[in-house]
């Protein structure tokens, strides 16, 4: 009787040895898929400040919320189970969605630029300061369907990184990324916009150090997210054009990135020890081009459109 209670309980241990062994794997292997997911986490952090310029300071934050839990949405609710079941059953759809997606990047990154360059660039937050309901539902909407595809690109990637995972394994990890991306950037970006009430707060304390620091927040704020701003728009010109540079060669259409695939090992062997990080800002430069190609056409055809011109602009 005894032998067999300490062989059932060897046999629990062994269990429970195994059980840890899988959560060190799922942990490390969701450590990887982040990891490989980290360009476009950053364009995504980028991308998002933008929509919160011009809204009032109370609305800040409970919009930063709203798009948070959209993007975890987007995540969960659409692109992971749409991202397994194509995997499992017709993983050649993935790269031609992902396509499509990535052309509407480029489209709102390209009609950004041309608002700009017209003088009267809608921002997509306001056009003073958001007060009415409609607006900011219409903002909230917007930042969502850009994360839309951002969420798309990232968790395509840690696909790709937990391929050789079982089902059950691999969708916990996708969901580990998918709470862990989505509180990393939205956590970043609340704090990116609320950084002038912070230094608000500090220029009224006492310390002098305190208020120096709170000045410089307050001053430098501002620039800061309208830098951002651009970034975001060239982050989005940037993804859209790597994803469909990728896409091309995927589909069978390898030319265009094997010409730029060349063009960073020549830039990588001529440059030295700062070679690598050349070679990277060469196929960025490359891509960002490629989607502002892509998303001018897209803009120019749209534009040519009777029903396009008779809506009002968002």
């Amino acid at each position: 009787m005894s032998s067999g209670l300490f062989a059932l309980l060897d046999d629990v241990a062994a269990l429970a040895k195994l059980a840890a062994a899988s959560v060190d794997d799922v942990g490390a292997a969701a450590g990887r898929a982040t990891a490989k997911a980290a360009g476009v986490v950053i364009d995504d952090t980028a991308v998002t400040p933008q929509y919160v310029q011009g809204i009032a300071a109370e609305r800040e934050l409970p919009i930063v919320k709203r798009i948070a839990i959209g993007s975890l949405r987007n995540k969960l609710l659409l692109i992971l189970p749409a991202a397994l079941l194509l995997s499992q059953f017709a993983p050649w759809a993935l790269t031609p969605i992902l396509m499509l997606g990535a052309t509407y990047l480029c489209y709102e990154g390209a009609e950004k630029i041309w608002g700009r360059l017209r003088g009267h660039e809608h921002s997509a937050a306001a056009e003073s300061e958001i007060k009415d309901r409609d607006a900011e539902e219409k903002t909230v909407a917007g930042a969502i369907r850009t994360d839309l595809i951002l969420s798309a690109e990232i968790m395509v990637i840690a696909l790709n990184e937990v391929a050789a995972q079982s089902f059950w394994p691999r969708l916990i990890i996708l969901v580990v990324v998918a709470f862990v991306i989505t509180i990393v950037v939205y956590g970043v970006v609340g704090a990116i916009v609320k950084m002038d009430d912070i230094g608000l707060s500090l220029a009224q304390r006492s310390g002098r150090m305190a208020q120096r620091i709170g000045r410089g927040l307050v001053t430098g704020m501002p620039k800061v997210l309208a830098t951002l701003s651009t970034v975001g728009i060239v982050a989005m010109l940037w993804v859209g054009g790597h994803i469909l540079l990728t896409g091309t060669d995927k589909v069978g259409w390898h030319s265009p990135y094997a010409i730029v695939h060349h063009l960073e090992e020549l830039v990588s062997d001529a440059t030295g020890a700062a070679g690598p990080a050349l070679a990277w800002l060469t196929n960025t430069g490359i891509s960002a081009v490629i989607g502002l190609v892509v998303g001018g056409l897209v803009l120019a055809v749209l534009a040519m459109l009777p029903s396009r011109s008779a809506q009002p602009h968002q």
